[in-house]
């Protein structure tokens, strides 16, 4: 989208379709009632792209993926592909010369192990996310009264038989009442309201629950004490209903603008709108029924100039990880995209997931932390073509193209 006039729109992304989670038609229902999606690349479609070594010499970041790439290794032979492409004895001989060969070199590995595809048309929409700082503690400390939960134990999938599955084939998620029949989990009013409290689930302490919200959208962050100890916290689950973005029903309700009484679409203007209206901000803010839960991933992440943990449980690196959906695409492989927006064009490595990175060539690029991420991942909204690199030999091997 671009920053030009009506410029509020592109920032309004941030809340309604970048991050980590977009509103899907059916506003609050159950995830089981969204319309069916293509399940797999396969299905999708898979033609053969052009050769790796006429584009990678000139894309940007191909020393950063080839590092993020081997850091992904270990973790891609221990999955299954849901997208079809590879199997895992695929990735073992790329992911065996990428540990010794040089970064100064970078682009000829690329060009030596690896082929392209386009999964469907190739047409790709890229958000951004970040993580964000908000006040928080470990320990229940005056002023720090929003608990940080993990995952409840009693959050589950139904068993078959007991709920309508989801379009993906799953079973829903929610939980078994006192009667044993399968009904919705808590939704995000219920949980605030108490639903949970008293059962130990407690990892943190947030100040600010307008802050702990958006940090909820970008599913993982970090948590600064008053004595500055930084705790990270990563994306362990959600309630199993469908998100809701406020900034979509803010501008629905005309709220969202540049007149009087209205508000700047950026997360700025959305927080000052909550602020200074403390009962519809919170009203508002309970339509999204989403609610995320996390688990407490310092001691994985380690450094905390290093990204948070993703879904291959390693850390992701700005401006190098992708989001993706790992049913179009193999967790762990390196994609080249062509857009609009010079920022994300390049190579990148799928590193991680997002509750609403769904469907082919869909993808959410991490930006790292500070003001400047924030800014970039805030307006982040590309269009281009996407292109999916895959050890040479597989497009051969497989059945629909």
């Amino acid at each position: 989208m671009i920053r030009r006039a009506g410029a509020w729109l592109a920032a309004l992304a941030l809340l309604s379709a970048c991050g980590r989670i977009i509103p899907p038609p059916d506003h609050g229902a159950p995830v089981h009632t969204r319309p069916p999606v293509t399940a797999n690349a396969l299905q999708a479609g898979v033609r053969r792209g052009p050769p790796v070594s006429s584009l990678v010499a000139s894309a940007p970041g191909s020393r950063a993926a080839l590092r993020a790439f081997a850091a992904s290794c270990a973790r891609m032979a221990l999955r299954g592909d849901a997208s079809g492409l590879t199997l895992p004895q695929d990735w073992a001989a790329p992911c065996q010369a990428a540990a010794a060969w040089p970064q100064d070199d970078a682009a000829r590995f690329f060009a030596t192990w690896f082929e392209t595809v386009m999964v469907g048309a190739g047409t790709t929409y890229v958000t951004g996310y970040y993580e964000p700082e908000i006040a928080g503690a470990r320990s229940h400390l005056p002023g720090f009264d929003i608990p940080v939960y993990r995952l409840p134990p009693d959050l589950v999938r139904a068993r078959p038989g007991d709920a309508v599955p989801n379009a993906d084939g799953r079973e829903p998620l929610g939980r078994y009442d006192a009667n044993g029949i399968f009904v919705p989990y808590w939704d995000r009013a219920q949980i605030e309201d108490g639903a949970l409290a008293g059962q130990g689930l407690e990892i943190a302490w947030a100040a600010d629950p307008a802050e702990l919200f958006f940090l909820q959208v970008q599913g993982s962050g970090r948590l600064r004490a008053p004595d500055g100890t930084i705790m990270r916290i990563g994306y362990a689950g959600e309630n199993g209903w469908a998100y809701t973005g406020i900034g979509s029903l803010m501008s629905a309700s005309a709220l969202i603008g540049t007149g009087p009484g209205q508000y700047a679409g950026s997360m700025q203007g959305i927080l000052r709108y909550i602020r200074e209206n403390p009962a519809q901000g919170r009203a508002l803010m309970r339509q999204n029924r989403s609610f995320i839960f996390f688990r407490d991933t310092t001691a994985i992440a380690g450094d905390p100039n290093t990204g948070p943990v993703g879904a291959l449980s390693v850390p992701v690196t700005p401006r190098v990880t992708l989001a993706a959906d790992p049913a179009f695409v193999p967790l762990g492989a390196p994609v080249l995209l062509t857009t609009d927006r010079a920022e994300v064009a390049g190579l990148w490595v799928t590193q991680d997931t997002g509750g609403a990175i769904k469907g082919a060539n869909r993808f959410d690029s991490f930006w790292g932390a500070g003001a400047d991420a924030r800014r970039i991942a805030g307006g982040m909204s590309a269009r281009g073509t996407a292109l999916v690199l895959v050890p040479k030999g597989t497009f051969a091997r497989l059945p629909h193209r």
